[in-house]
């Protein structure tokens, strides 16, 4: 009887470290599929060979964050979520970044994300969304940041007839809207109000529009 216990237990053990040996050293639950989601400029093969992960390799074992900072880091990729899933699936969960301006320089139009940061270059200027005039375009830019901070601010009603958004500083800030009417923004300080302030001057017939101090806003 003791025999046959023992017997009995050495088998469980033998079963758990055979089933240890299988999921975490063979291909038995060994990646079969990489789930590529929430792309639209990327391809599922771009992100896929950024991911670089081998078709077989036991999905427990895998480094769920190296592969997320690899995925991370392609310049389009603005968040990035890595899952497991049995039996033998990675997805990946992508959020591409959304431009908020392109700015022109010699070798095309480069888009830039509400971040501001600078992700990618298209030969034509990217529809939809205003151009940025900036001579080094960076996060960490001032005249850069101004300029993004005051496009993410801007009022729904508004944004249709903003042509282009230009600053040299981070306190100079000057829109040009359609009809070739132009806009003194001054920094992106009180964005939100002098969206406000500049919905009503719009109302006026002018050219030129001057509501960097909401206060005392013109209309010439």
């Amino acid at each position: 009887m003791i025999l046959r216990r023992r017997l009995v237990a050495l088998l469980s053990v033998l079963s758990v470290l055979a089933l240890v040996y299988c999921v975490f050293f063979t291909p038995l639950l060994g990646v079969r599929q990489v789930d590529v989601r929430g792309n639209v400029a990327l391809t599922e093969d771009e992100v896929r060979a950024v991911a670089g992960i081998d078709s077989g390799s036991p999905l427990v074992r895998l480094d769920l964050k190296e592969i997320h900072d690899r995925v991370a880091g392609i310049p389009r990729v603005a968040a990035v979520e890595v899952e497991r899933q049995l039996p033998g699936t990675v997805r990946l969960l992508i959020t591409e970044r959304a431009p908020v301006g392109s700015v022109k320089l010699p070798d095309g139009f480069h888009l830039i994300d509400s971040t501001g940061k600078d992700y990618a270059i298209l030969p034509a200027a990217a529809p939809g969304v205003p151009e940025l005039v900036l001579t080094l375009p960076s996060s960490s830019d001032p005249a850069t940041r101004a300029v993004v901070g005051v496009v993410n601010g801007l009022p729904e009603k508004l944004r249709p007839e903003v042509v282009s958004v230009a600053a040299t500083t981070g306190a100079d800030v000057k829109l040009t809207l359609t009809g070739d009417r132009v806009v003194k923004w001054g920094s992106s300080d009180d964005t939100a109000r002098k969206g406000a302030v500049l919905l009503v001057l719009l109302t006026r017939e002018g050219k030129t529009y001057d509501v960097s101090s909401p206060d005392l806003a013109t209309v010439s």
